[in-house]
């Protein structure tokens, strides 16, 4: 009867999905431990050396951390509306790497650049999405419509964000995911055209 009843749901978007239960284990894990596990394991901040193992651990895990529910669901409302049309158009395995490159790459320049300051959350990896998912109906030699507008609209906002606004938010991790989106959605787009017109 429950097999049954569980047959009926569908995995749809593996690393989505994963993604979204990782983050949620992470929070609640957060929630028992009273906040240890967000500083020491679902945060980004420079300790010591580049070489120290925790550093390159949080590398790789603070994406799954978030400061409250209000913070997950403010990303993985995005994550989840657009992650599995992307998963489906670009491969499970495409979107895990984008991911894991955006993740690394913010969480590089941040601690770089904000070596004091800890960074938590999925933000970069939405804002990935978003604006990879404007190359959804690309024609190969023609900018589309949707990139400017989605750009325009979030990016310049983070931007003026970043420079007038004190409110504890990452507006660099957002503008460089949204970056890494352009590009993820330029290469692949680029690659998918020029290999098919051979063929």
């Amino acid at each position: 009867m429950i097999q049954k009843f569980l047959s009926r749901f569908q995995y749809n978007s593996p690393v989505v999905l994963t993604y979204a239960l990782i983050s949620v284990l992470a929070l609640l894990l957060n929630q028992i431990t009273n906040g240890w596990t967000n500083e020491y394991l679902f945060s980004i901040y420079r300790t010591g050396t580049f070489l120290n193992p925790m550093l390159l651990v949080r590398l790789c895990t603070y994406i799954f951390g978030h400061a409250n529910y209000a913070h997950f669901i403010s990303n993985f409302t995005i994550i989840l509306l657009v992650g599995p049309m992307l998963e489906e158009k670009y491969g499970s395995k495409n979107l895990m790497e984008m991911i894991a490159f955006t993740g690394i790459l913010t969480g590089l320049i941040h601690i770089i650049f904000f070596p004091g300051v800890a960074l938590i959350g999925a933000s970069g990896i939405a804002f990935m999405m978003i604006l990879l998912s404007s190359y959804a109906n690309y024609e190969k030699g023609k900018i589309p419509l949707t990139l400017i507008l989605v750009a325009i609209i979030y990016l310049s906002g983070e931007i003026i964000d970043g420079l007038f606004s004190k409110d504890n938010i990452s507006q660099l991790a957002h503008i460089i995911g949204g970056l890494c989106g352009c590009l993820f959605g330029w290469v692949i787009t680029s690659h998918t055209k020029s290999t098919s017109a051979i063929e």
